[in-house]
């Protein structure tokens, strides 16, 4: 924790505790837990200079941690990684900062030109401050159902801040079997997925995908199985990342603009 509150406040193990006022082999001692049972005052100086706030929670609740195995990485060269960052694996290209020369991100492992490492970091301290903030309110969203104003049959599910800011959206609908395919099935009923929405500063942090898993779970409650959807571009891939398969019964996309001469149009999907 005190390793999480450091590379906060982007600080490296010697500065802060030049700020606490205690030796940096003390920092360095807490942080690998050599330290087995630190003097309060020590941690209490120790956090107030990462700039935090030290409080007493009961026992159970919930408390952030660090990768430890990430640590204790260290580069070809045999160092290690800076005190002060933030080390991640490189699960894909987009993960590297220097991987510039990907075209789109999208080269096979056999064509790439250099070496990908396994652990990367950000040297721009504003690109820290903003991943940092992107995680922090990750770890905060909650999903939740909305009911009131919404008609029968249909879902709202929203992604909220503890302070009641929306910063996601899911929008379904059921439909009955019997009209899609003009038989007698039973009163069979299925889920039309709308659309899902994230605000742009927090995608790609797995918040979209919370709101289809959450969709499933009032589904199953609901006694209803199945649930489809139309997407196009990045959404495609998306939905396939929840776990969504692409049905080819090749289906046409037909849009009709209303008050212009000769609006109609017919496009092949």
């Amino acid at each position: 924790m005190l390793r999480a509150l450091r590379r906060q406040a982007d600080l490296s193990q010697r500065e802060l505790a030049d700020l606490a006022g205690v030796p940096q082999s003390t920092v360095a001692r807490v942080e690998s837990g050599q330290a087995a049972d630190p003097r309060f005052r020590t941690v209490e100086r120790l956090v107030r200079a990462a700039a935090a706030t030290l409080t007493v929670a009961t026992a159970g609740e919930p408390t952030r941690s660090v990768e430890p195995d990430l640590d204790d990485r260290r580069d070809d060269a045999g160092r290690r990684y800076p005190a002060h960052l933030d080390v991640r694996k490189v699960r894909t290209l987009k993960d590297w900062p220097g991987a510039w020369w990907a075209q789109s991100y999208s080269l096979p492992p056999e064509r790439w030109p250099l070496r990908v490492p396994e652990v990367t970091y950000d040297l721009d301290r504003g690109c820290r401050d903003e991943r940092r903030l992107r995680e922090r309110l990750r770890d905060a969203v909650r999903i939740r159902r909305v009911t009131e104003g919404v008609p029968e049959g249909c879902w709202r599910l929203v992604a909220e801040l503890p302070d009641g800011g929306l910063i996601g959206e899911l929008r379904a609908h059921e439909r009955s079997l019997d009209l899609r395919y003009g038989e007698d099935l039973g009163d069979q009923r299925e889920v039309v997925l709308d659309g899902v929405l994230v605000v742009p500063q927090l995608r790609l942090l797995g918040i979209g995908r919370r709101l289809v898993t959450r969709l499933g779970e009032e589904m199953q409650r609901s006694g209803l199985r199945g649930s489809c959807a139309i997407a196009e571009f990045s959404g495609v891939a998306f939905l396939r990342a929840c776990g969504y398969r692409i049905e080819w019964s090749q289906p046409w996309t037909l849009r009709l603009n209303h008050g212009r001469p000769g609006g109609g149009r017919l496009a092949v999907g």
